[in-house]
């Protein structure tokens, strides 16, 4: 088998003809790769704005498209290899990283096609066992955790609308959320907490996300000191991830768990978050981190370590299909990061969702599909599909 073909395309959300919230998609891209026996695989490439996609992937004359073509797609690790090493004597950080870690997810997906698996059995096999799943779960599941944001960052929209969201998920099945006080005083934060914890009551698991919010150590401590009676599983990003210091110091005078990882790239950086800063959980996005080849890594680290993995997505659930697999794989993934539709007003994540694999009281099965699972109807990509004359952008004010 070879590679024929790399290709670059974006979906967006339409024109909205009223207010927005947070999860709207401006313009995401995702690239398909095909080869000469008619199997493709799938990836999209959060966090890169489409225009520099297209430039690294899309095409033979493509930064890794003319390594690609004509190379066998079902030796990932190798291909990894490879494009890494054509970084060199140039950035394997940034925009381009998570582009190689697109190229990964898509040649795992055509390696579990070809060989008629799911890719978590390429990756190694089912490694979850009872110990690491909610009680009354079995260990052939995966437990999605709900991010929430507010519409609005001012006090009452953080209190009302996240509070309600939780609430309405719940409703739903889901029993894993995180709450995200951005931008908040020490006051909103634990209130919010406990707010949420109060109407989840003692079961789910509950997180906090403050988004790098502090430099000083000392309001982070008397923050999470205030946290600890709500059974908090883990408090993320509590400083810019370039303050190893603070984490170490932080990590130190608390018995909560701290996370990091979203926009980490490669083994190294994550290797640097647990030896350096002491954090407790990592969160490697699928293509950010480098891969699946490259998460497989992470896991491996952080278990020798004593850490947890617990993958991020804040995207659609192609993305969240390739984590299912990771977690699936993974002995020390508890949870997983999905961005779920209910409670948004996103049209693209919605129909997306739709096509992915299912959540079912709150878990999602181990999937039996071959490759990672999922594969994007042509009429989806025909309905939210961007021209490259717009929309080739990430956010709006870029």
């Amino acid at each position: 088998m070879k590679i024929t073909k790399t290709e670059v395309f974006v979906l967006g959300d339409p024109e909205p003809e009223g207010p927005v919230d947070g999860a709207r998609v401006h313009g995401l891209a995702f690239v398909r790769i095909h080869t000469d026996e008619g199997i493709t695989g799938l990836s999209e490439i959060f966090c890169v704005p489409p225009g520099v996609a297209r430039a690294v992937l899309d095409g033979p004359e493509s930064l890794f498209g003319r390594l690609l073509l004509g190379e066998d797609p079902v030796t990932p690790e190798r291909l990894w290899t490879r494009l890494y090493n054509s970084m060199l004597h140039g950035n394997r950080r940034g925009w381009v990283i998570i582009c190689l870690g697109a190229v990964d997810v898509a040649l795992w997906d055509i390696f579990g096609k070809s060989t008629r698996r799911p890719v978590y059995e390429l990756l190694g096999g089912a490694e979850r066992s009872r110990n690491q799943v909610i009680e009354g779960d079995a260990p052939r599941c995966v437990i999605p955790y709900c991010t929430i944001i507010s519409d609005g960052w001012d006090r009452d929209s953080v209190l009302g609308e996240q509070v309600d969201r939780v609430v309405r998920l719940r409703e739903l099945g889901y029993r894993a959320f995180k709450v995200e006080p951005m931008n908040q005083p020490l006051e909103v934060i634990v209130e919010l907490t406990r707010r949420t914890r109060e109407v989840l009551g003692p079961g789910p698991m509950l997180s906090v996300d403050v988004g790098y919010l502090w430099n000083d150590v000392g309001s982070a401590v008397a923050t999470l000191r205030q946290l600890e009676e709500f059974d908090v599983f883990f408090f993320e990003t509590p400083f810019p991830v370039d303050r190893m210091d603070a984490y170490s110091k932080l990590a130190a005078q608390t018995p909560l768990r701290i996370a990091a990882g979203e926009h980490a790239v490669t083994r190294w950086e994550f290797l640097d978050f647990m030896e350096r800063g002491g954090m407790h959980v990592m969160q490697p996005y699928m293509t950010t981190c480098g891969g699946l080849t490259e998460a497989r890594r992470i896991v491996e680290l952080a278990q020798a370590r004593g850490a947890l993995v617990c993958p991020g997505n804040w995207s659609t659930h192609v993305l969240g299909a390739a984590t299912v697999h990771l977690a699936a794989f993974s002995p020390i993934t508890p949870f997983i990061e999905s961005a779920v539709s209910e409670v948004y007003g996103s049209p693209l994540r919605k129909a997306i969702q739709q096509v992915c694999l299912p959540v079912v009281d709150g878990a999602i099965a181990l999937p039996t599909s071959p490759g990672i699972g999922i594969e994007l109807p042509p009429e989806l990509i025909d309905e939210f599909l961007v021209p490259p004359d717009k929309g080739w952008r990430y956010h709006e004010d870029q």
